[in-house]
């Protein structure tokens, strides 16, 4: 069967491995159908990970597949199911595992498609536990999204930032797909986002996601907008995942009190704090990393009632996938690259 491996640095060959065995006690056997791509994507492609690994590393950390074999032990899923996979590799048996809590799994073995193979190949073995059944009205494209795009993001506002309706929220990189997740999962619940963007192209499409006032951060400094847009009050939450390039800004758009959320560094991993700042005005600063299973089912539950859909560039088969994620590396993209398995 085929499976789409980083052989070297920026070097993806399409190749043959074994089909897998018959799974065992507590798997299942998935047809992977599609895979999303994200920046850490094109972290490992461009030879940034920033941890051990062993190539060739089959790619993709964000998918969906149909359930083809049940195994011993599996009694909640069913040949030709649907279903969104959870892309870390945890033990299910630690404390937080067992609460629920499972982006905090203490003995977690790595990320598929970054320390671990992923899910670019046609087929693979899982434990049914990692699988979380897409509910009616989800296709494979929607469940695919469901991990990181807006598990991630589900997590970040309502578990974390403690988002609230009424609030105002800064949202950066509105045309990436967490920040069209951010944008819509926001407005759903009624506060007012500001979003910013690359292009005067983006303008019009992050409006259409609901996002109240847009900024092109290339020709504007996006804190001067956000203080005059808020009466120079601030916003209650800043979405973050730029890193370096957006942090210090980030801070000054934020009311007295107010949260910072952030998951990615895409810019650079290193930065200052003004820490007088920090304290004086009583900022909360968050951290968050990957989402809990829990989020994933209820991002596809929003999905189903038709609250939030996913937002789509382009889609891509093995072949295209230099381009795409040169793209993607060139912050080109307007919503999820999706690549096309079986």
């Amino acid at each position: 069967m085929r499976a789409l491996q980083l052989i070297e640095d920026r070097k993806l060959e399409t190749v043959e491995i074994p089909e897998p065995p018959a799974p065992a006690l507590g798997e299942v056997t998935l047809r992977i159908k599609a895979v999303a791509l994200n920046h850490i994507d094109v972290w490992g492609w461009r030879g940034m990970a920033f941890a051990k690994r062993k190539l060739p590393l089959t790619v993709g950390a964000e998918a969906s597949g149909v359930v083809e074999t049940v195994g011993p032990g599996v009694a909640n899923l069913v040949p030709g199911q649907i279903v969104s996979i959870y892309g870390a590799r945890t033990c299910g048996l630690c404390r937080p595992c067992r609460e629920g809590r499972d982006n905090l799994c203490e003995h977690v073995s790595g990320v598929h498609g970054f320390h671990l193979d992923g899910f670019a190949q046609e087929k693979m073995n899982l434990p049914a536990r990692l699988l979380v059944p897409a509910p009616p009205g989800v296709d494979a494209v929607g469940a695919a999204l469901a991990p990181v795009t807006f598990g991630t993001v589900e997590h970040m506002l309502f578990d974390n930032a403690r988002l609230e309706p009424g609030e105002t929220i800064l949202v950066h990189a509105g045309g990436s797909g967490i920040g069209s997740a951010a944008i819509q999962l926001a407005k759903k619940i009624g506060c007012t986002v500001i979003t910013t963007v690359g292009s005067d192209e983006k303008i019009e499409k992050a409006k259409a996601l609901g996002a109240d006032h847009v900024i092109n951060y290339r020709q504007d400094r996006f804190e001067g907008v956000v203080r005059k847009l808020t009466k120079k009050k601030g916003v209650d939450v800043v979405f973050e995942h730029v890193g370096k390039d957006t942090w210090a800004g980030s801070m000054f758009s934020l009311r007295r009190g107010g949260r910072l959320v952030t998951c990615g560094s895409t810019s650079g991993v290193s930065t200052e704090v003004n820490l007088m700042m920090l304290f004086q005005q009583q900022l909360k600063l968050l951290g968050s990393f990957g989402c809990r299973m829990e989020n994933m089912a209820n991002a596809m539950q929003k999905m189903a009632a038709g609250i939030v859909h996913p937002v789509i560039d382009t889609e891509v088969d093995f072949g295209s996938i230099d381009a795409a994620l040169k793209r993607m590396e060139g912050r080109d993209v307007f919503g999820k690259i999706i690549l096309h398995v079986g």
